[in-house]
């Protein structure tokens, strides 16, 4: 738990403390490196985690990934210059992704089948609140002490999370002689950095129709099926294409995508929303995100407890994509006059709605795959709202600005 809590939180911990971090190291061009270089690292490495947990023990995997999350966390605090600052995120990135889908796995495999849909429950839980409440704990951090103490916090918790897992963690021998498909890796890395790349830079750095997003789209495009051709034909691919033959895993795969879609393209951009439309600090813009945390935390927990009770959870994922799609058209539907109550009860939906999706997808992947599919399985899912995110982030981003640009010339006008 603590260490998902990490590696969550750090996903937006550094939102709110931007602006201080490029005033203090200058180099403002290097500011969306910070966020995209954990992003794109995470991504990458959400990827490969399952396998390389499958080959060397899911204990071995996390205590690593802590270590490299640590490393990473100790070098942005220390960082002297922007160009430090976004290595130390890569490496931090490296870190976090592998906890994240590690710490999943780990449930799958010590966790009895009746009762991992509690403890992924609870998960989830925790991964859609910290995800929630890191601008709001990096604001306090930047206010109140150093930017710097954003990255310090996770020194004493990661050392903590280390000795525990050393203790805790039953150190299961991996089942086959370890065979590491590099060519997999390679492309797989390709796709997911030009993937991500793209939807960081589309409509911000480079117009969307410009040739180096294009590019991009085309070059992933590219890594991926050629990723998708050698993973069909070697011994232990990481991710193998058989897994796409069950409908199960193909529908989980894409609603994660939605869910990762939602989640941070929401909460990158009401935020913003409330800023700029209803005249709010960022913290009070903050705060106003915390029922959408309500929601998370409610229905992440209970639908692990039903789920464990009665062993039925089709019912979930398809009652939480209504609840967001109702949500999403509130949400449209807001406007100055819209009162900061409606708000509440808006983002409290789209919460409800994503908590009763997140975890209940992957524990629907791991009790319907076999034990020796467990990590890449898990990997899966994962990646896929991980690369749901980016795009959730870049879509909502594009929205935002074209809509802004057409409407602010005439209320400047107007005013």
């Amino acid at each position: 738990m603590l260490g998902m809590l990490m590696a969550a939180l750090d996903q937006t911990i550094v939102a709110t403390a931007l602006p201080t971090i490029v005033a203090d190291l200058g180099d403002a061009g290097h500011q969306s490196w910070v966020v995209t270089s954990y992003l794109l690292a995470s991504t990458i490495i959400t990827a490969l985690a399952g396998r390389l947990g499958d080959l060397f023990g899911r204990k071995q995997v996390f205590q690593a990934a802590i270590v490299c999350f640590v490393v990473g966390s100790a070098l942005c605090g220390i960082a002297q210059s922007m160009v430090m600052l976004v290595g130390a995120r890569a490496l931090q990135g490296l870190g976090g992704g592998a906890i994240t889908v590690t710490a999943t796995a780990l449930i799958g495999e010590v966790i009895p089948l009746r009762d991992r849909g509690r403890y992924q429950g609870a998960l989830g839980a925790v991964f859609g609140v910290t995800t929630v409440i890191g601008p709001l704990l990096g604001g306090y951090f930047t206010d109140h002490l150093s930017w710097r103490w954003a990255f310090y916090v996770n020194v004493p918790i990661s050392v903590i999370v280390f000795f525990v897992a050393a203790a805790a963690i039953p150190s299961l021998a991996a089942r086959t002689k370890p065979i590491i498909d590099y060519t997999g890796i390679v492309f797989v890395g390709l796709g997911a950095t030009g993937l991500t790349l793209a939807t960081s830079w589309g409509g911000t750095t480079y117009p969307w129709e410009s040739a180096t997003i294009i590019g991009l789209f085309v070059g992933s495009a590219v890594a991926l099926g050629l990723f998708v051709r050698t993973e069909s034909r070697v011994d232990a691919p990481i991710l193998p294409t058989r897994l796409f033959g069950s409908p199960v895993f193909s529908v989980c795969c894409v609603l994660s995508f939605v869910v990762g879609f939602a989640m941070l393209g929401a909460l990158t951009f009401l935020p913003t929303y409330m800023q700029f439309v209803d005249g709010v600090s960022a913290t009070t813009s903050g705060l106003r995100t915390l029922p959408m945390v309500a929601g998370m935390l409610s229905t992440s927990m209970g639908s692990g407890v039903l789920v464990g009770r009665t062993g039925r959870y089709k019912i979930f994922p398809i009652a939480g994509t209504a609840v967001m799609a109702v949500a999403f058209l509130l949400l449209s539907r807001m406007n100055p006059s819209t009162s900061a109550l409606l708000q509440s009860l808006y983002l409290f939906i789209l919460g409800a709605g994503i908590g009763l999706c997140m975890q209940v997808l992957v524990l629907i992947v791991q009790n319907t795959s076999s034990f020796e599919d467990l990590g890449v399985a898990t990997s899966g899912v994962t990646f896929f709202r991980t690369i749901g995110s980016s795009f959730g982030a870049a879509i909502f981003g594009s929205l935002f600005t074209n809509f802004l640009r057409g409407r602010i010339g005439p209320a400047i006008a107007a005013s």
